[in-house]
């Protein structure tokens, strides 16, 4: 596999600010020539899927779903060769003749992703471990695609502010950018979090957010890595135990709870966060934790909750509860499934359901062929953080406030000269009280 190290690095944000201001997501026509040529044809729109694991697979079967139809699947990355022909068996499967990815189409290695970027590829999915999503996000914005980004779009403050970045320059570029926050196009949270909008709560004044679960990808016994493979490929593969790639439970998983605790704050940035966890079940190797809690400070004195657990054979459960002055609003098993108002204005969800996922994509489409632009990446960047703010007071065992995390020089990442053979040491286990704010 090629080890080509990437031109879009990090580092230079270390200590650059984002000056950026958090807004809902923002729609508005759009001028690049590339969305117009869609706008004004019925030119089949190129589909390219960078990172063909499941979700990225999910992502592509659904892109491939949305709109009009005329769309085809013209280009696939991954590092691992067997993601890549699984991910193509499947969707051939499904959608025949619209996966027409060329064997020279085909791109391995850590520098994949730039090969494919640097094809005629309209719409870009990006759906690798989330450590590399800062860096990918920067080329498929640099290269003018419109994207669909997974969630989290960071793992630590060096990418935010990288990822920060690219979505400035996709609004400037006047390019699509649809988040993988699938809640958010859910039509019944939709409703719900519109009547909380509307004061049928009265004034929120507090949340209380779970996300308790099994394991995701555990780790794998020792015994099991194969001889002579290097650190890197290693922990690639199991890229979930490692906070350098997943950025641990928290922001991979548990920041679908934190964004719905963002959109009920209409998503404000906290003032601080103090944080509880560790890891009760010993792994071999990795370095994450599979428990937290996180209180949040958020102007006005509100406090909201996340409580967050990958342990097997315990209670699971994820609901939301967000109280007001006038009553809550229930989403999750604590309602009884569909979300509902409990308190003077009493309702509960009864419409027919809909793939949020799909969703997703046929607003993704339908916008491009429109010559419109969605933009969800202010939103997407500051429940990202949220989730890293948490995460990082957790570990520390500090009360971390919302401009320490701005100013942040935390690089959970290898150097940028990283090679998929090289030897790599992540960052010990964390240990509140001792591991030190970076």
């Amino acid at each position: 596999m090629s080890s080509t190290p990437s031109p879009f690095t990090r580092r230079h944000f270390l200590r650059t600010g984002t000056g950026s201001l958090f807004a809902p997501a923002i729609i508005t026509a759009a001028t690049t020539l590339r969305a117009q040529q869609k706008a004004d044809s019925n030119e089949t729109l190129k589909v390219g899927l960078i990172g063909c694991g499941g979700r990225g697979s999910g992502a592509a079967n659904q892109a491939l779903s949305a709109y009009d139809k005329n769309s085809k699947l013209v280009a696939i990355a991954d590092v691992q060769q067997t993601q890549i022909d699984k991910a193509l068996a499947n969707l051939t499967a499904i959608h025949g003749e619209r996966v027409a990815v060329a064997p020279d189409r085909i791109y391995t290695g850590l520098d994949g992703f730039q090969k494919l970027l640097a094809s005629d590829v309209d719409v870009v999915i990006l759906a690798t471990p989330p450590g590399f999503r800062p860096m990918h996000l920067t080329a498929a914005v640099e290269a003018g695609k419109h994207i669909f980004c997974e969630k989290p779009m960071a793992v630590d403050a060096v990418g935010y502010r990288m990822a920060v970045a690219a979505v400035e320059k996709a609004k400037q570029k006047k390019l699509n950018l649809v988040a993988g926050f699938c809640w958010r196009y859910d039509v019944a949270r939709v409703e719900a979090f519109k009547r909380l909008f509307d004061g049928d709560i009265g004034d929120v004044v507090a949340g209380s957010h779970t996300y308790h679960t099994g394991p995701v990808k555990p780790m794998p016994k020792a015994d099991a890595r194969p001889a002579g493979m290097a650190d890197v490929e290693w922990q690639v593969r199991n890229w979930y135990n490692f906070s350098w790639l997943g950025g641990d439970g928290l922001v991979e998983q548990a920041v679908h709870s934190i964004d719905k605790l963002c959109w009920a704050m209409k998503d404000a940035q906290p003032v601080a966060a103090v944080g509880v966890g560790g890891r009760q079940i010993p792994a071999e190797g990795g370095n994450i934790f599979d428990h937290f809690h996180v209180a949040y400070e958020f102007p006005g004195n509100i406090m909201c909750h996340i409580a967050h657990r990958q342990i097997p054979n315990c209670f699971g459960d994820t609901s939301d509860i967000i109280t007001g002055t006038k009553g809550k609003l229930l989403i999750g098993k604590v309602g009884g499934g569909e979300p509902m108002i409990d308190g003077e204005k009493r309702w509960r969800w009864k419409g027919q359901k809909k793939d949020m996922y799909q969703i997703e994509h046929d607003e993704l489409f339908a916008a491009i062929r429109h010559g419109e632009v969605i933009n969800n990446g202010d939103r997407m960047m500051n429940s990202t953080m949220v989730a890293i703010l948490g995460r990082t007071a957790a570990y520390t065992g500090k009360r971390i406030t919302w401009e320490d995390m701005l100013k942040s020089q935390l690089d959970l990442a290898p150097e940028e000269t990283l090679k998929w053979g090289d030897s790599f040491e992540p960052t010990p286990l964390p240990k509140p009280g001792v591991t030190p704010f970076a």
